[in-house]
């Protein structure tokens, strides 16, 4: 069995191979060649929860689970704290054959998957990014993006401006880019190519009047049906893309609370990703459609990126 600590999944998971392994998986998940069951949460106690998302990759002949602890953080109230294990099993022998480290995998494959959606949905030459939250996935994000468009400006909006800039300053050396704070985050989405909100917020920080036509936004940050990191409107506006169906109606948000406002009905997801990628929806149709990717997270993703880390180390 192959044990794959944080520091060994942050070395050996590379964003490009990453997001080849997850952009297959989607595609699978759509095609119903995957299996997986919604996330199930186990209270611990006060502030303190177990949570299990199993999942099968048939065709490449792998399953497992991805098991978290998620307690909340006394250093910072209101935040939690996200650690657990990947576990990979082989479908063949039913073998446990890789166990590696969530926080590290879900780091990568999270803007992994971003790159993805963002290499079919967003126009071909996208250089203005705005990233809403300043935590790791920020960082991860910038990173990845900048692998599927040629960036030449990056601004960063988050509560505390001056956090802001010490995040940016830190990403301008890391990745060479042009990456600066935002003091108001209207004005850091003003005329932006792709915005992608990271944030832990709960309620709206992206309005849609503020996003121009061609804009790509990606919604990552907020992964539970109470939790919105953009206003109903935002769902409206732009052809909506989600990872599934399924998780869509049981956890996006945004998407729920503009059911529950009459702005849309379910029939206004235009595709899933997974279809995207396989050609068998249409994502961008136009260089003026507004499109939006909302991202909750699956365990074939955690799966696909371990086995993915499993088969260069055989």
């Amino acid at each position: 069995m192959v044990f794959l600590d944080e520091a060994a999944v942050l070395q050996r998971l590379d964003l490009d191979g990453c997001r080849t392994a997850v952009r297959r998986a989607m595609i699978a998940l759509s095609a119903g060649e995957t299996r997986q069951l919604p996330r199930s949460i186990i209270p611990i106690g006060a502030g303190r929860l177990f949570g299990q998302m199993p999942g099968a990759l048939l065709a490449d002949g792998y399953f497992g689970a991805k098991l978290v602890s998620v307690f909340g953080d006394p250093e910072q109230p209101g935040r939690s704290a996200h650690m657990g294990v990947v576990v990979l099993f082989d479908a063949n022998s039913g073998q446990a054959i890789c166990v590696a480290d969530a926080s590290a995998i879900t780091l990568i494959r999270t803007a992994a998957a971003t790159a993805a959606a963002t290499d079919f949905l967003a126009v071909p030459d996208a250089q203005r990014l705005t990233i809403l939250g300043y935590g790791h996935q920020a960082g991860a994000h910038i990173e990845a993006l900048a692998r599927v468009r040629p960036l030449s400006e990056v601004r960063v909006w988050g509560r505390s401006f001056e956090r802001a800039q010490d995040f940016c300053a830190a990403m301008s050396a890391r990745t060479g880019l042009s990456v600066a704070a935002a003091a108001d985050a209207r004005e850091a989405v003003a005329d932006a190519q792709i915005v992608c909100t990271v944030t832990g917020a709960v309620e709206p920080v992206l309005f849609a009047d503020w996003l121009s036509p061609g804009a790509h936004v990606n919604l990552v940050g907020a992964s539970v049906a109470s939790a919105a990191e953009a206003e109903a409107a935002v769902v409206s506006v732009g052809r909506y893309v989600v990872e599934s169906r399924e998780s869509a109606r049981t956890g996006a948000g945004e998407f729920l609370r503009a059911i529950a406002a009459g702005l849309v009905t379910e029939d206004c997801i235009a595709a899933e990703i997974g279809e995207v990628f396989a050609g068998t929806q249409a994502g961008r149709q136009s260089a003026s459609d507004i499109t939006v990717y909302k991202s909750i997270g699956h365990a074939v993703q955690d799966l696909a990126a371990a086995a993915y880390l499993y088969e260069q180390m055989r």
